[in-house]
């Protein structure tokens, strides 16, 4: 994950629930999603289907891997180290009721990515402290309809969660075109988002480039 004043990273993370496909399971909608976003130059695509059964999530990330292995985009699973591993991804976010990061890299091989989501910088610092860590997602930053009723921690608590820990920081929630400069600003790295892939249609490929050229001017800002 980057340190520096590279381009912005950008995460997508999936919820084939939220595709508005009528197929029932919602597999062959969330693929195409996954191989447009991939083209379109989104860094990171976290697979976050916890209610998949095993065998099923495997098959999608293997899949997701395949159709992405032409392009810079790394498949990053949720939660599932096991999944994770046998299918081939590029690594794997935890949840806080996850296993240990420190316990992942005894499985993990070299430059496996293993990250984390936090919520406030008191979490982050407690959690980065104990190593193990290539990046911390934080949020919810902005109101979002992902985490209706939660109580944004703003991009003062961003910037206060960027400035508690070592390690590279994500923003959540939220992040919209029209706020990206501004969490470009608080000194994270980049961001991950939902809705603003899920729906953005056929104009995908323009959301990620003004999402990250946003988000640029931000991080430009502060050099």
């Amino acid at each position: 994950m980057r340190h520096d004043f590279e381009p912005a990273a950008i995460c997508l993370v999936t919820d084939r629930r939220r595709t508005g496909s009528a197929d029932g399971d919602g597999i062959d909608p969330l693929l195409s999603l996954i191989k447009n976003a991939a083209h379109a130059g989104v860094d990171y695509i976290q697979i976050r289907e916890s209610d998949l059964d095993d065998r099923t999530l495997k098959d999608v990330v293997c899949r997701a891997v395949a159709l992405t292995n032409t392009t810079t985009t790394r498949i990053i699973v949720n939660d599932r180290v096991d999944v994770a591993l046998a299918a081939g991804a590029a690594g794997v976010h935890l949840k806080e009721t996850s296993v240990s990061a420190e316990q992942v890299r005894e499985l993990a091989p070299p430059r496996w990515l293993v990250g984390r989501s936090v919520h406030d910088p008191v979490e982050a610092a407690q959690v980065s402290e104990r190593g193990g860590l290539d990046y911390l997602i934080v949020g919810t930053v902005f109101e979002t309809r992902s985490k209706e009723g939660q109580v944004p921690m703003g991009l003062d608590g961003l910037s206060e969660t960027v400035q508690a820990v070592p390690v590279p920081v994500l923003a959540i929630g939220g992040v919209t075109v029209s706020n990206a400069k501004m969490v470009g600003e608080s000194g994270a790295v980049g961001f991950a988002a939902i809705a603003e892939f899920v729906d953005a249609g056929h104009q995908l490929g323009q959301i990620v480039k003004n999402l990250r050229q946003q988000f640029d001017k931000g991080r430009l800002s502060l050099l």
